[in-house]
């Protein structure tokens, strides 16, 4: 199941929903889950999907296995065809051309990015530590700097080197606290495009210092174009490519993380809950910066992160300011 956030309008304004992608069109899962309540003589289908499949990301994964579960009805119904509107006028499809799309978590939780990828931190490093072999190592995003897919990102102020990072990101979708390894998939939602924006710049005196990154990081997270359940992406080999205005800049695959994924849900969760809507990145993969290749992105220039199984997350660098 590919999830999704977009935005409509209607008579009562802009409105923020949650869809299931098929075959180029979004089905509404709280309006589909309603009309598939009121056909079978719910009195109150409106109140009772709004409760189970909310059109919110956040609360939908809080609702665990009963909201996929409606989520899995409604759309079942509403392709059907037989009904085109839910009980309270809303429509059940909609092209997604004619939508917005958003960041399937327009905020999270909490962000925690690893480093994952052992020939990515050598590239930074002239020698790797023994301790990352032993842990997966992490910082905290800024969960209030969300971008969404086809936004244009602001050039901070305070850099001159505007970067990309090319990852993927898992998605909380159990409330957990000391999870072993062996049961993190269980926890785990699905998966969706991570570009954790840098300022390489200023990465690189927070680096001196010891701390963060901080700055360099937190002013745009771009994640998306869909939340991605486990059924419909292999997290051991997936291909991963970053564009630059069409031209490819980076190649890589899930299956060189050193670190997996149920390995950072179990570290992450040691004596601390992991709640639905925590993002855990990947780390950027092998040559998914413009450090590793010897190149910088410019302004007004268009990126792409494509991940096998997910789709293509895009955005536009900015003028600086």
């Amino acid at each position: 199941m590919k999830l999704a956030t977009f935005e409509i309008v209607n008579d009562s304004g802009t409105e923020r929903r949650i869809g299931i992608s098929v075959d180029g069109s979004l089905v509404d899962v709280t309006a589909s889950y309603a009309a598939f309540m009121d056909d079978r003589g719910e009195p109150t289908p409106g109140i009772v999907a709004s409760a189970v499949a909310p059109p919110e990301m956040v609360a939908f994964l809080q609702g665990g296995e009963s909201a996929f579960e409606a989520a899995r009805k409604g759309r079942d119904f509403a392709l059907e065809g037989s009904v085109k509107r839910g009980p309270n006028g809303c429509k059940l499809l909609y092209d997604a051309d004619d939508v917005r799309l958003l960041s399937p978590l327009p905020r999270p939780n909490t962000i925690r990015d690893f480093i994952t990828f052992e020939d990515h931190i050598g590239h930074f490093r002239q020698e790797i530590p023994d301790e990352w072999y032993e842990l997966p190592v992490y910082y905290k995003g800024n969960p209030g700097s969300v971008v969404h897919p086809g936004d244009t990102v602001e050039w901070p102020s305070y850099t001159n080197e505007f970067d990309y990072e090319l990852e993927v990101a898992a998605v909380i979708g159990k409330r957990g606290r000391d999870v072993d390894a062996d049961d993190a998939s269980e926890y785990i939602a699905g998966y969706t495009i991570f570009n954790d924006f840098s300022a390489r710049d200023i990465q690189r005196k927070e680096r001196v210092v010891g701390l963060g990154p901080a700055k360099a990081k937190d002013f745009a997270n771009g994640f998306g174009p869909f939340l991605v359940t486990a059924d419909e992406i292999d997290t051991g080999d997936a291909r991963m490519t970053a564009r630059v205005n069409g031209e490819t800049w980076s190649e890589g695959n899930l299956m060189d993380m050193y670190h997996t994924f149920p390995d950072m849900v179990e570290h992450a969760s040691m004596d601390e809950t992991l709640y639905p809507g925590d993002v855990l990145g990947s780390g950027t993969v092998p040559t998914g910066c413009g450090p590793e290749i010897g190149k910088q992105l410019q302004p007004g220039e268009t990126v792409e992160l494509e991940v096998e199984g997910i789709g293509t997350l895009t955005h536009h660098v900015g003028e600086p300011r």
